[in-house]
């Protein structure tokens, strides 16, 4: 695979957040020597630096190792405690033998470059997708897909929830009197000031038929329980017999 070295060495120095990063001791490829390198972890790209890479200018990085398809195991060196292996198949594939300076840091280290290859990730993108068609075929969503719950309108004052009392009916207009006749008035202006006040009542032959009142029904009432059909028909022959009788009338 050919590698531009200008864009490694602008990933290997750019500002966005790093994996991992810290010291580590490494053996050389010729010599059995360690030296102290700073590492820098970035996806599945392994950096090494003489110096620290917080230093300004940034130094150019003196080498990288990519992750893929590596695998990585503790080893055993002269000296150093915390040694481990980063190895790759193959009858002419290099390895690299590095050493941290704590446990914390070993055990971190080879967490790390465990998981820093696309053969990793989809092994964990798989086994998402596996707990996901279990959790859709189950009918319940994983927990971390669930929405939130909507969030609740705060509660109204207490004045809010407070009925209003119903509107008052106006007040009723006294009756109209008839204007009081006075002591010393005679007959007749009593009668005149009675017809100007009383209301005109129209001629009797003006007047529409009334209606004629409801009688008792002969018939017994129906039962309360009755079906809403043998309710209409009872009562319905009621109004029938009432609306002849109202024509008949109403004709003389």
């Amino acid at each position: 695979m050919k590698l531009d070295e200008r864009s490694l060495a602008r990933y290997a120095t750019c500002d966005a957040p790093v994996d991992r990063a810290g010291f580590l001791h490494k053996r050389g490829g010729r010599h059995a020597a360690f030296q102290r390198r700073w590492f820098v972890l970035r996806g599945n790209m392994l950096f090494y630096f003489e110096a620290a890479a917080e230093a300004a200018p940034a130094p150019e990085p003196l080498g990288v190792i990519v992750l893929e398809g590596c695998t990585v195991e503790l080893a055993e060196a002269a000296h150093f405690a915390f040694a481990f292996a980063v190895r790759f198949a193959g009858a002419r594939a290099r390895s690299y033998v590095l050493a941290a300076d704590s446990q914390g840091a070993l055990e971190g280290w080879v967490k790390a470059l465990s998981r820093a290859s696309f053969a990793y990730l989809r092994l964990v993108v798989r086994e998402l997708e596996q707990q996901l068609a279990a959790a859709r075929a189950g009918g319940a969503p994983p927990p971390a897909l669930q929405a939130p719950p909507p969030p609740q309108a705060p509660a109204p004052p207490s004045e809010a929830l407070q009925v209003p009392p119903p509107p008052q009916a106006p007040p009723r207009a006294p009756p109209r009197r008839p204007l009081d006749r006075p002591a010393q008035a005679s007959k007749a202006e009593g009668r005149a000031a009675w017809s100007a006040e009383a209301p005109v009542v129209p001629d009797r032959r003006d007047r529409p038929p009334l209606p004629p009142r409801r009688r008792a029904s002969a018939t017994p009432e129906p039962p309360a329980a009755a079906p809403f059909a043998r309710l209409h028909e009872w009562y319905g022959q009621e109004v029938r017999a009432l609306r002849t009788q109202w024509r008949s009338r109403a004709q003389l």
